[in-house]
């Protein structure tokens, strides 16, 4: 059951139609073992796509194709229209930041040493740190709230905080382009809100962001594209709230439920048809 792109919706017509970043025809695989096979997609620039589906349906291998991390078996990644393989590194690295799934901070390293790590694409060899790199760790410790954190050790942090701290070394990139593998994983519920709250700003300060999260209905509340993945290729996309149906979820994740309305922001929300085992 494929569905195409939805027309028109109240947040996704807000969305502009442009992209810099697609993919066409991609087969991404480990060894030989192939795990996205055949799967185009456009990018919205300027809005919030959210990659959802079950475990091992590709998810995260196509976000490490779409940063360059991994390197299509065929197919192409396009930025700006072209193959992302024809830039340098540090060119991407300008356009594009990506935040793996679970980052490892160094030891001893403090709050301001790990977000000026993200002025890497910005540094020459022989470059040293600059008043536009200053300028842009505080604005990105500000953004993300981290300001009073930028003394502290990252070890010392909770999940939210360490959390703030990689998004904002993101930010420090200055790229417009963010690229987020399930960056709730691991986080209580008020941090996983936390997190995507601030996602949700920095998409409003104009920001295109494409983030992979497990969790459907904190996907259909925040994103304005909604990918819908199921064994390697996408089966649904749009709005979620024109997409997002109790079929859809039945048939990709197996599970039976109703779809109603979130009552805080009216966006589709999964009800689970089973029940509390009773005796």
């Amino acid at each position: 059951m494929s569905r195409g792109k939805s027309g028109t919706g109240s947040v996704a017509s807000a969305v502009p139609s442009e992209t810099r970043l697609a993919a066409r025809n991609l087969r991404l695989a480990y060894d030989k073992r192939v795990v996205v096979e055949d799967l185009s997609i456009d990018l919205p620039d300027g809005g919030f796509t959210i990659i959802v589906g079950p475990n091992a349906c590709g998810k995260s291998t196509l976000l490490k194709a779409l940063s360059r991390t991994l390197s299509p078996q065929s197919g192409a990644v396009l930025l700006g229209g072209k193959p992302i393989d024809s830039y340098r590194s540090k060119a991407v690295a300008r356009e594009l930041a990506m935040l793996p799934q679970s980052p490892i901070a160094p030891e001893a390293i403090t709050v301001r040493d790990l977000v000026g790590r993200g002025r890497y694409p910005h540094q020459g060899l022989l470059q040293q740190w600059s008043h536009a790199d200053e300028v842009a760790v505080v604005e990105a410790l500000a953004a993300t709230g981290c300001t009073e954190l930028a003394e502290r050790y990252v070890s010392e942090l909770s999940g939210g905080q360490r959390q703030r701290v990689w998004i904002a070394m993101v930010l420090a990139q200055q790229a417009d382009l963010l690229l987020l593998d399930e960056p709730t994983t691991f986080l209580d519920i008020a941090h996983q809100f936390e997190v995507l709250e601030l996602c949700a700003e920095l998409h409003l300060q104009g920001r295109t962001l494409v983030a992979v999260l497990h969790d459907l209905n904190q996907a259909a509340r925040y994103a304005t594209n909604l990918v819908v993945m199921k064994a390697g290729r996408i089966v649904a996309e749009g709005d979620p709230g024109e997409i997002l149906s109790a079929e859809l979820v039945e048939e990709v994740f197996g599970l039976p439920c109703v779809i109603i309305a979130d009552p805080v922001t009216g966006t589709p929300m999964v009800v689970p048809q089973a029940g509390r085992a009773r005796p």
